[in-house]
């Protein structure tokens, strides 16, 4: 896990020819006993030890992500564990007033090498494993890419999983009852393939279909094959720590939104799960597999803007709980330059990442509005809504004590998901299609509060507190137009002049 880590699968590092430099370090802490076993009802408070002391050993590093991939076969599926809330918790940490939240990636669990020859259905049965129910935490599910087997003497040995698919050893939440639980994994990243034995039918692992990396060995071995959720989780934290190396002040809550808002569904994905099965889709694969480009910066056609926010969502108002802050915020399109491409296809991509704090002790732990701190919302003003019926729209929602969403309205079908599938969890993320005309009218974005124990719970004064949230807006267009330049001449972002 370290090399992947560090260098990412090796097999693409050896057949480069150029310099690879590292911008980013790797600590590690041991959770593992050397004899025995871990107390399972201890494995939170272990965890929550084993950060603490790297952030007490080396205090000066600010940008940490923790990779976690243990995971354990517990019974909790969709709700929270004594271990995930931990993590939760750990997630959302801060000190008086001081925000001090962290990034952890966890792997989804896997699938053992005996049952993948029963995939995918195995696959949608197993339920991710504990902690990766996590609401904070970016939950890391595998798909691969891989299925050229080039050793000799395999030639009727067939690869189980096709190109660009779920790999056969990645969990899902599929199986899930409750669908009003977060969406999980979020991302998946390369994982492997395994291939059928065609004496027995059954899974087993190659060198071809794994991933490349490095081993420490008493024979002098350097390289080593892994792969399954553990490897792709700690791709994950190699994506997300080098989009931190480049941009070192971006908060945790930013460099999650970054991994969600890049990721993209391949077409082998599209076509097993198409648009009335999306919500399969989300569970099973997330929001797709994370572009290191598309997270790191904006071309000509395509412009990123970071808003990262605080807001207070409650206060006590006459010995009752209301709700107090909503974020309205002015979105800089290049209006002239959208309105003259007319009827061109436009894509606006939305993500709205905040971490919650998870109820104290167990209670309300069934249901996802009692277990988070609050809920945040993003609303995009429609093309034909005046300004004013756009913020008396959520206020209206603000107002509505058990409100969860603002209404669908006409332009709902021109959004990916939709308010009813993109408000699960802690992170929301959505694209809007449709023309560079319409697109030219919705220039304002609202974030607002939806209900929490912070609410509900007023007595433990959890509505005093404010909740940090980082807002991701993208345009993208296939036209050939300048997207990027008159929006940074409208925020003053410095030119630079690339030789």
């Amino acid at each position: 896990m370290a090399g992947l880590a560090l260098w990412g699968c090796l097999t693409d590092a050896l057949n480069s020819d150029g310099v690879i430099r590292l911008n980013h370090s790797l600590e590690s802490v041991k959770l593992l006993p050397n004899q025995g076993a871990n107390d399972p009802d201890l494995f939170g408070e272990i965890t929550s030890q084993a950060v603490s002391r790297i952030r007490i050993a080396a205090s000066d590093r600010d940008a940490r992500v923790f990779c976690l991939t243990i995971t354990s076969d517990g019974r909790d599926a969709c709700y929270p564990s004594s271990w995930s809330a931990a993590i939760d918790q750990i997630a959302s940490s801060r000190e008086g007033s001081n925000f001090e939240s962290q990034l952890f990636i966890v792997s989804a669990g896997n699938i053992e090498l005996d049952h993948q020859h029963e995939y995918p259905d195995r696959n949608y049965q197993e339920s991710v494993e504990d902690p990766a129910q996590s609401w904070n935490a970016v939950t890391v599910g595998a798909y691969t890419n891989k299925k050229l087997i080039e050793q000799v003497g395999y030639d009727d040995w067939n690869p189980i999983a096709q190109q660009d698919s779920l790999s056969p050893c990645s969990r899902t939440s599929k199986s899930w009852s409750d669908k009003t639980w977060p969406i999980k994994p979020d991302i998946v990243m390369e994982g492997g393939n395994s291939a059928i034995n065609p004496a027995t039918k059954k899974a087993d692992s190659f060198d071809d279909l794994s991933l490349l990396t490095t081993k420490l060995s008493a024979s002098g071995g350097l390289l080593t094959t892994t792969g399954d959720t553990s490897g792709a989780a700690a791709l994950a934290s190699r994506f997300a720590a080098r989009i931190w190396a480049s941009y070192p002040t971006l908060w945790p809550e930013t460099i999650r939104g970054l991994l969600i808002h890049s990721a993209r569904w391949t077409s082998s994905m599209l076509q097993e799960f198409p648009y009335l099965q999306r919500h399969d889709r989300l569970r099973v694969y997330g929001y797709g597999v994370p572009n290191f480009q598309k997270a790191m910066s904006s071309a000509n056609r395509e412009a990123t803007q970071i808003i990262e926010g605080e807001l207070q969502p409650f206060e006590l108002v006459g010995g009752k709980c209301k709700t107090k802050d909503m974020h309205l915020h002015s979105l800089p399109w290049p209006k002239e330059v959208l309105e003259s491409l007319g009827e061109a296809t436009v894509t606006m991509r939305v993500t709205l990442s905040y971490f919650i704090e998870s109820s104290p002790g167990r209670r309300g732990w069934t249901r996802g509005n009692r277990y988070q701190s609050c809920g945040l919302r993003f609303e995009v003003k429609r093309p034909l809504e005046m300004l004013s019926d756009f913020t008396n729209r959520v206020s209206a929602a603000l107002r509505d004590e058990d409100a969860e969403y603002v209404g669908a309205g006409a332009d709902e079908r021109e959004w990916s998901l939709g308010s009813n599938l993109r408000k699960k969890g802690s992170v929301h993320s959505d694209s809007w299609t449709g023309s560079a005309v319409n697109l030219a009218n919705c220039g304002m974005l609202a974030v607002f509060p939806v209900t929490g124990w912070w609410k509900e719970r007023h007595h433990l004064k959890g509505w005093m507190k404010s909740v940090r949230y980082s807002l991701i807006v993208s345009l993208e267009t296939s036209v050939e137009t300048d997207l990027y330049t008159p929006i940074a001449n409208m925020i003053g972002v410095p030119v630079q002049v690339v030789t």
